[in-house]
């Protein structure tokens, strides 16, 4: 198959990996893939490591221009399936495909509510199919759209157990120049607000050392805290990191306390995969990865004093964090698994295909 991704966002996370990864396993598949994308996205610098083809259009905003470009490039380039991520470059290509024999996939990676109307409804009614990464956005959904569940699958992001995997912690730490006997809590995620790395420095315990992997837009203001507090001697701002595999290796504990917006983080299945105790909320997505006690301990979102105590309780108990580590990587190995997210891709991109044959 032909197919076409667009991305209108500027940004940097787990959507934009999504794209990339999936992009990646169906081109070793044998299907042709291209990406269209504002040219000043990180996307489209990023994507050629990927091996995927990019094309740069004007689509950042929902402008007459980018509309037209858009259209232009369609008529001249025909696909099987368009595929879009975003809320402009979805609306965008929903206008543009007017009138053309092109169906859409509409991806939606967060669990931001949409709004109630009637052009939302007429939007998610133009596509062939919906995705979701998670159960949870599913529902939200089918909620506040109409659209029927049965037009809309959930296919979380999967990751390769082999990659993402248990490892020498030591020689890891060595290698990224990390303290070799300090208790090491990590988080990897864009620095966005609703992320949670504000509280997880307020609730840092004293004999701890925070690892931050990851850059965005709270990185002043999270630097700043850290002066505020007198920490800077116990946080290490590691900044994006195209290889996170020695980062999760080193940790002794990972913690991602998200507030809002989380489909099913891909750092979160990550540093399962690699065997971590993990500390997090159940917002969005999460549930699905985290169940309290079981493949992880869940803290209610913003609550400082609750995160505090779920990572001392880590931090005091080795064979807690044995357990859990052991079971979340199970967890995911049977359910998150990379060929299988592309399985269901594939099948899902097949299906909105030959829609429009019958």
């Amino acid at each position: 198959m032909k197919i076409v991704h667009t991305e209108s966002s500027l940004g940097w996370g787990g959507q934009e990996l999504r794209i990339l990864a999936e992009s990646q396993g169906l081109a070793r598949r044998g299907h042709q893939l291209a990406l269209l994308c504002p040219l000043e996205a990180r996307i489209y610098a990023e994507a050629p490591n990927w091996g995927l083809r990019t094309v740069a259009l004007p689509i950042a905003t929902k402008r007459l221009d980018g509309l037209s470009a858009l259209r232009g490039w369609l008529r001249a380039n025909p696909c099987d399936v368009l595929s879009t991520h975003s809320s402009t470059d979805s609306w965008l290509s929903a206008l543009a495909a007017i009138g053309m024999r092109v169906p859409i996939v509409r991806t939606r990676h967060i669990s931001a509510p949409v709004p109630r109307n009637v052009l939302t409804r007429w939007l998610y009614g133009r596509a062939t199919r919906i995705v979701t990464t998670g159960e949870a956005l599913k529902r939200g959904l089918v909620e506040r759209t109409g659209v029927p569940a049965q037009r809309i699958e959930s296919v979380p992001t999967g990751a390769d157990p082999a990659v993402y995997s248990p490892g020498d912690k030591y020689a890891a730490r060595l290698h990224l120049g990390l303290p070799k006997e300090t208790t090491l809590i990590g988080i990897v995620a864009t620095l966005r607000s609703w992320k949670g790395h504000r509280h997880l420095l307020q609730a840092l315990p004293a004999r701890a050392m925070l690892v931050i992997v990851g850059d965005g837009p709270q990185r002043e203001a999270l630097e700043a805290q850290v002066r505020t507090s007198g920490i800077e001697g116990r946080v290490r701002f590691a900044g994006n990191q195209r290889d996170v595999v020695p980062w999760l290796q080193a940790l002794d504990i990972f913690a991602l306390p998200s507030y809002a917006n989380e489909g099913v983080p891909q750092a979160l299945l990550q540093a399962m995969l690699a065997g971590l105790p993990c500390v997090t909320t159940n917002v969005g997505g999460i549930g699905e990865l985290a169940v309290d006690g079981s493949t992880a301990l869940v803290v209610p979102p913003e609550s400082v004093a609750a995160l505090g105590t779920a990572l001392e309780r880590l931090m005091n108990d080795e064979a807690l964090r044995k357990t859990l580590g052991a079971a979340a990587r199970q967890h995911c190995i049977e359910r998150f698994a990379y060929e299988r997210m592309l399985d269901r891709m594939e099948t899902i991109y097949r299906e909105a295909a030959a829609y429009l044959e019958r």
